[in-house]
């Protein structure tokens, strides 16, 4: 079984709702986060998933009518790139309250995993779910 696969995918997608489940997996990125001396002035990778709970605009095949998965890339970069964190709590809330910005989302998971902080553990993490 892969690490993704570990991962259980939220089952918010709902046809008589209106309901889009907008998610971005597996996203990888080298952070400034650690609370311990070891992990001061250096990176060290982390593992970020998200899923979306959007309720859903008439669709006409076009950018504006959806929460794009690029612009929620780009926006868990710039927290990530915008100085050091203590917790990986702090940046899975930072990142929830952004993508919760959007009036189209309701609810937001996050899911943000240390790769390399416990050497007997493929990952160490934390998940929240927040909503409007």
């Amino acid at each position: 079984m892969s690490r993704s696969e570990t991962v259980s995918t939220m089952k918010i997608a709902d046809a008589a709702r209106a309901i889009r489940h907008v998610f971005v997996r597996d996203l990888m990125l080298e952070a400034h986060i650690g609370v311990y001396a070891h992990e001061q002035g250096r990176t060290q990778p982390i593992r970020v998933n998200v899923d979306l709970t959007v309720h859903e605009a008439a669709h006409s095949d076009s950018l504006a009518n959806v929460v794009s998965y690029e612009i929620v890339v780009n926006e868990i970069k710039a927290i990530v790139a915008s100085g050091h964190l203590n917790l990986v709590e702090t940046l899975a809330e930072q990142i929830a309250a952004q993508c919760l910005k959007d009036e189209r989302v309701s609810v937001a998971r996050i899911r943000v995993e240390k790769l390399a902080a416990i050497a007997e553990a493929a990952s160490v993490g934390v998940e929240i779910e927040r909503a409007k």
